[in-house]
């Protein structure tokens, strides 16, 4: 019998590890594992037969699913349902919304490989390609970020440019005259326009996302689309969308905004309308928007439409100038350049004609939001903040190279390195994150949780770049002006974590808050079944989840107690990331049953557990960051110079991954479950991560410090100025040429150690009055002079700040504040 115990015991841990076990290896194992315990104990024949028989019954109560319906699952169903919360409408249609992709194999605890690295790389087409290095490379040309700070506007030829160029609809199919243009290219456009300024990014990214054409492309009745997409697409018609007020930022669905369906007059007769009032702020382009998105509560006291009195949240098209519309003045975000200001009307009359699809789509807007925004949200702040990633890491590392101190680049100095390093592999990651969610939405996915993760944390690690890039820069950065290439970016980082879901509740509230629900395999299916009664789908969803919990408990422990050496990856990967692929799958398990446990523990008072359900948030989001961070190197051929970026990436992100997972833990209010979470589920080993290694940390500052074809990847479609007068051109020169001079200047100091001249008597000539000693003394030749000479001089460029004069931009305040009193005088 000890025999059939020991044998029984390993197939079963495989199968369970590695596997999915099935009920029957449970409850076949569990009779034999019985019979033999019971035996070694010497149980009598008796005793024996009666644990036996206990065992099959209570095994056949489970086996046969009728008897198990009437006798365990009816006792549950009915307290299930009653402890249910309740859910509004607009609830059901945020957890609805969208679609479930990538996110759902690492919820699920054991994520299919073969499935992310078949997911096609995003390409684009010819067109495409042809638009972003002629159209998009000239549309930043034609912007100078400080020219157009100092005008609070882009100039006339930028906007016109903008809009014959057709960079307002790029999303609109051919047919109606737009570009049509995939998600990818989409997000390539605005990652360019922001490696640039912020002015024309803004300005193309906000039509292109969530914005009428996108709720129209989706949603709209023939008749609008004929009318409204060749306008928006030739850029006659400048759109806007205003959802957000005063009285409701994050908490969009709880808009005061309300529209009563009634009869009214609209272009000199009487027609079925609605009668609206509404005050929007913080709208993107409203001071010069020609048409605008607007969500409202729509209600029906009469019933004119049908039997519903609230029929919901609705979306309506109004023209800038219908009557009693009233577009606001500007505000100035963080004094960006890009238009944004408040809508304002009170008890504005409307046909129903107005509502995006027509009266049949009245009280449907929030859903068609939710799924919009997953769409818009994926690409929009994602693209934005990457680029200003790339450009920081481009910037920033010429700059640390160039400017010495200490006789020594500046980059060289291992505190300065950190910055850097962050840096680096903060747009590695981020890009890798960027292309793959956009590759999601070409391929017809609305990946609505994907898409908060994305968002929130590619703006977090742009801002901890733009913080990393201003202490490195210094002095240089904290002065504005033309030859301030980061200043700017840095003002209006916090623009990014602020809008399309502020970070702070996206990360507390929505990552895991609808993760949980909307990708779990069971938890949907359970609430579904729980509200419509239907007791067989409770039955079949409830006891697959108490299996599929079961099983990811024990892969777990047996995962972390082999080390996950045994975990099956891919044959095809890249053997030197083979153990990220394990270790994430590990991760992924555990995850999986932690996240169980949390629900089933807490219930509802999860959602309260805000810190809690922020560490679940974040697990959760690394692992998607590591997951695209490693297709990104399987895409791009296993480049071996961007293996630091990679390593450091994915070392970072398990490193956080593991702190998470001890926040959750640590503050698990069950102690006991904590205690077994901690010592024989997650780490039954300990912690396999620590930090990044400072040697991989210094392999990734040198890239950016150094031309290559690796620095080249990382901070590919950078918009690079040929100007030496613009600070990144200068930078670019000046990176080249104080490579030439490191030579040159290593000779030089070993020339005044052996004494051929002497550089301490020159006084008053300058930082490179030595250059002059030693040409004169014969130790430099002409063309050496030449190189050193020329790298000093971009140096200068590159160090330079703006100076203006004392009173400079207070006259202009001054004539702001007095010309009203003026012209009421």
């Amino acid at each position: 019998m000890a025999y059939w115990f020991l044998v029984s015991l390993p197939p079963l841990v495989v199968a369970l590890a590695y596997g999915r076990a099935p009920f029957f290896a449970w409850y076949g194992a569990g009779l034999v594992w019985l019979a033999a315990l019971g035996w070694l104990a010497g149980w009598s024949q008796p005793v024996l037969i009666g644990a036996l028989a206990t065992l099959a019954v209570l095994g056949g109560l489970f086996v046969l699913r009728p008897l198990r319906r009437a006798l365990v699952t009816a006792a549950i169903f009915g307290p299930f349902r009653k402890a249910l919360p309740s859910m509004s409408q607009t609830e059901k249609d945020a957890l609805e919304a969208g679609t479930v992709w990538w996110e759902g194999e690492l919820f699920a605890g054991r994520p299919d490989w073969r499935k992310l690295l078949a997911f096609p790389r995003p390409q684009l087409t010819p067109e495409e390609q042809r638009f972003l290095d002629v159209e998009t490379a000239e549309l930043c040309r034609l912007t100078n970020d400080w020219e157009c700070t100092q005008r609070q506007d882009m100039p006339a030829q930028v906007w016109q440019y903008i809009k014959e160029k057709g960079f307002l609809g790029m999303i609109i199919p051919k047919e109606y005259g737009g570009k049509g243009f995939s998600a990818y290219a989409h997000s390539q456009v605005v990652t360019k326009l922001s490696t640039r300024s912020s002015a024309p990014a803004v300005t193309v990214m906000v039509p292109n996302s969530l914005g009428p054409a996108e709720l129209l492309l989706h949603y709209g009745t023939p008749e609008q689309k004929q009318h409204y997409l060749p306008r928006l697409a030739s850029g006659q018609d400048i759109p806007a969308f205003a959802l957000t007020s005063p009285w409701a930022g994050s908490d969009a669905a709880s808009i005061p905004d309300s529209g009563v369906v009634c009869r009214g007059i609209h272009q000199g007769r009487e027609v079925l309308g609605m009668r609206v009032s509404f005050d929007k702020r913080y709208i993107t382009l409203a001071p010069v928007c020609t048409v605008f998105g607007l969500a409202f509560r729509l209600y029906d006291p009469q019933h004119l439409l049908g039997d519903v009195e609230d029929l919901g949240i609705t979306c309506a098209l109004v023209p800038h100038d219908h009557p009693g519309v009233s577009i606001g003045r500007r505000h100035f975000p963080l004094n960006a350049v890009w238009m944004n200001g408040p809508i304002r009307g009170t008890d504005v009359f409307m046909p129903l004609e107005f509502i995006i699809g027509g009266p049949a789509m009245a009280g449907q807007g929030w859903r068609m939001l939710m799924e919009c925004l997953a769409a818009g949200r994926s690409i929009s702040l994602p693209g934005s903040n990457t680029g200003m990633l790339k450009m920081t890491a481009r910037a920033v590392g010429a700059y640390a190279r160039v400017r010495y101190q200490f006789k020594t680049a500046v980059g060289k100095f291992e505190g300065v390195e950190e910055a850097l390093t962050r840096i680096g592999a903060n747009a590695y990651l981020c890009d890798a994150a960027r292309v793959m969610t956009a590759g999601a939405i070409d391929l017809g996915e609305k990946p609505s949780v994907v898409s908060a993760i994305v968002k929130y944390h590619v703006t977090e690690r742009a801002r901890q770049s733009v913080n990393d890039g201003m202490d490195v820069i210094g002095g240089k950065g904290i002065c504005l002006g033309p030859q301030n290439f980061l200043g700017r970016a840095y003002q209006q980082v916090p623009v990014g974590i602020t809008v399309e879901g502020a970070n702070i509740l996206t990360r507390s509230l929505i990552l895991f808050g609808q993760g949980a629900i909307r990708c779990h395999p069971y938890v949907l299916k359970e609430m579904d079944a729980a509200r419509g009664g239907d007791l067989k789908a409770f039955d079949d969803a409830f006891w697959g989840h108490i299996g599929y919990t079961v099983n990811n408990a024990a892969r777990a422990l047996v995962m972390g107690l082999t080390g996950s050496h045994f975990v099956s990856v891919p044959d095809n990967i890249a053997p030197e990331t083979r153990r990220y692929y394990q270790q994430l799958t590990r991760f992924s398990a555990a995850f999986a049953f932690i996240a169980d446990l949390s629900m089933g523990t807490l219930g509802g008072a999860l959602k309260r557990k805000e810190k809690l359900s922020a560490r679940l948030g974040d697990i959760l989001s690394l692992m998607y960051l590591a997951s695209a961070t490693l297709k990104r190197y399987e895409d791009e051929g296993r480049q071996a110079a961007d293996r630091p970026l990679l390593d450091w990436a994915i070392w970072d992100c398990m490193f956080k991954i593991q702190g998470a997972f001890e926040g959750v833990i640590a503050n698990f209010p069950n102690r006991l479950f904590a205690t077994v979470l901690r010592r024989i589920v997650v780490f039954p080993l300990g912690r396999p991560y620590v930090v990044p290694s400072d040697k991989l940390g210094h392999e990734v500052a040198s890239l950016l410090i150094n031309p290559s074809s690796a620095r080249d990847r990382l901070t590919s479609d950078v918009f690079l100025p040929t100007d030496l007068e613009e600070p990144v051109g200068a930078l670019e020169a000046a990176l080249t040429a104080t490579i030439a001079a490191e030579p040159i200047e290593a000779r030089l100091r070993q020339a005044i150690k052996r004494g051929q001249f002497q550089p301490g008597l020159l006084i008053g000539g300058g930082v490179d009055a030595i250059h002059d000693a030693a040409l004169a003394a014969g130790v430099l030749s002409q063309d050496d002079y030449r190189t050193l000479k020329r790298r000093a001089e971009l140096r200068d460029k590159v160090i330079r700040v703006d100076d203006f004069p004392y009173d400079f931009g207070l006259r202009e305040a001054l004539a702001d504040v007095t010309e009203p009193h003026k012209q009421a005088a």
